[in-house]
């Protein structure tokens, strides 16, 4: 089984699973034990997590009010990270967050606050309770011939139905990175690097789908892209 770094968050158990589901073997890193070049040597993948946002001064930009920090030392662990990987073509699968970071660290920039920054688009953040984290939210448009369109998301030829938690979202590229899946309002979904071996960013959350299996095939890429 591949080994998968893992970037620490505060709600790991969905990520572990859905890579052991997918034939993987998680491992869970520490940003104080595992610096980030010997994780990049011993890894076979590395998959990034959710959590809080990037800070907007690493792209250049001031805080909106909206700004919620990540934990300590993240941004910068996780950057390097994925520098490191993408530098030795380690495939990386990037979720929520995750997207966020491997657009950073490619030099690219975020829209802050998607109701304020992008008014009228859809609700992308649902806050309505009960919570539901496998609640299907809205469409995806998925562009012919990407990774995302080989990875056999939904029978449905072009698109799928994603859930949605977040309120930050891809802006400017970074660079060598394309969009490969767009909400119905033209927010970025998905985004990828066809030059690595495998480098794709969602940004929902496939991982809390690992009891039903509606995303598995991503984890399923993913961990076969590791097995090379």
């Amino acid at each position: 089984m591949p080994l998968i770094a893992i970037a620490p968050c505060s709600k790991l158990r969905d990520y572990e699973e859905s890579v052991r589901r997918a034939g993987g073997e998680p491992w869970l890193l520490d940003r104080t034990a595992h610096r980030p070049a010997d994780v990049i040597r011993a890894a076979a993948g590395l998959l990034l997590t959710g959590g809080g946002d990037v800070h907007p001064s690493i792209y250049g930009e001031a805080a909106h009010a909206s700004f919620d920090a990540a934990e300590t030392d993240r941004d910068e662990y996780e950057i390097e990270l994925v520098r490191r990987a993408l530098e030795a073509d380690l495939p990386v699968f990037a979720i929520c967050r995750g997207i966020q970071v491997l657009n950073v660290a490619r030099g690219g920039t975020l829209v802050q606050h998607i109701p304020t920054d992008l008014p009228g688009s859809l609700e992308h953040k649902f806050a309505v309770p009960p919570y539901d984290a496998t609640r299907l939210a809205h469409d995806i448009r998925i562009l012919a011939h990407s990774l995302l369109a080989t990875l056999s998301l939904d029978p449905r030829a072009g698109g799928a139905r994603v859930n949605s938690r977040h309120h930050q979202a891809v802006k400017a590229l970074g660079e060598g990175l394309v969009t490969t899946a767009t909400a119905p309002d033209e927010v970025v979904e998905a985004i990828e690097d066809p030059a690595r071996r495998f480098c794709l960013g969602v940004q929902w959350h496939p991982e809390h789908f690992h009891r039903t299996g509606e995303f598995r095939s991503l984890f399923e890429g993913f961990v076969r892209a590791c097995t090379r």
